[in-house]
């Protein structure tokens, strides 16, 4: 029997579930066949995902949805908050991608932190841990960076955990939190990468629910993470292991986390996400047929738009 519907809670689902991690890729499926699949799959709402896949062009990407009765969540963009000289090249990139999120009618900006190991050869690029400077450099510049998008665009910077970043683990999504204004950078809640670093969603979403402004929802495989944390896997060779399952397997429980958003006074987005890169073009459709609607009997719909307070 299906639950009662999380009328707080829509949707969606984005360019990762068919394993795009890139503007452009050789293992890629073209991005038509991503729109097209993804109505099919029965969804109504998509995140942009990495600037460059989908049409940059306002009109051209607002008539490729409207052709297949999808509407635009938020859009996607990265920057490394804790580099001082970085600043100002990230805020153009940002306003770049704000722009057209808000061309096309959606109001969020998922700000994803660079990864100091490469996504496909897993070599250290940078220290795994920041110091004590580079965080004050980042909980400002989020500020900064969220005021001017949102000033500008009203667009709402949420900030991306990831697994292999400087904001991982729970003691970083925390001292994130802890280090930026409310009004202006708020968090992407997700689920998977939040479980990859060891934190603990349900309790995320209990003392900090009114910092959650988006949600990714994914889940990890925990042999998998096992592995990980015994071979020092990068991210990039977990996905290849498979660390990232379709519900309701692995962890965390989707069931739960959809129980526990649902308690929460705001309304959000919740993107399905499951990376798969590089996979098969055959492999991502069914898997989003089933997650839909496995998330449709936890009271998940894509039927609604979010308020923004």
């Amino acid at each position: 029997m299906s639950r009662i519907t999380a009328g707080n809670l829509c949707l969606g689902s984005a360019p990762d579930s068919w394993g795009i991690w890139f503007p452009e890729d050789e293992h890629q499926v073209p991005w038509t066949r991503f729109l097209d699949e993804l109505a099919r799959a029965g969804y109504r709402w998509f995140e942009l995902g990495p600037y460059g896949y989908l049409p940059t062009d306002p009109r051209e990407l607002a008539d490729a949805a409207a052709a297949r009765g999808l509407r635009v969540s938020g859009g996607t963009t990265f920057g490394a908050l804790h580099r001082p000289e970085a600043f100002a090249e990230t805020v153009a990139t940002a306003r770049r991608v704000a722009e057209l999120t808000a061309a096309a009618g959606a109001h969020h900006l998922v700000f994803i932190p660079p990864m100091y190991r490469d996504e496909k050869t897993g070599a250290y690029t940078e220290d795994p841990r920041l110091t004590a400077e580079q965080w004050n450099s980042l909980g400002g510049r989020a500020n900064e960076l969220g005021r001017i998008l949102l000033e500008e665009h009203d667009v709402r910077l949420v900030l991306h955990p990831h697994a292999d970043s400087h904001i991982q683990t729970q003691p970083e999504i925390e001292r994130f939190l802890n280090e930026t204004d409310s009004r202006y950078a708020n968090l992407c809640l997700d689920t998977g990468h939040v479980a990859y670093g060891g934190g603990d969603n349900l309790d995320l979403i209990r003392r900090f629910g009114e910092r959650v402004g988006y949600v990714h929802i994914k889940q990890m495989d925990p042999v998998v993470l096992e592995q990980v944390a015994a071979e020092g896997l990068s991210f990039g060779e977990a996905v290849k292991r498979g660390v990232c399952v379709e519900p309701p397997a692995g962890v965390p429980d989707p069931a739960s986390v959809v129980d526990a958003l649902s308690t929460l006074d705001a309304e959000l987005f919740v993107i399905v996400e499951q990376d798969l890169y590089p996979c098969a073009a055959e492999v991502p459709l069914p898997i989003a047929v089933r997650t839909r609607e496995y998330l449709a009997a936890q009271g998940l719909s894509g039927s609604t738009r979010p308020r923004l307070g």
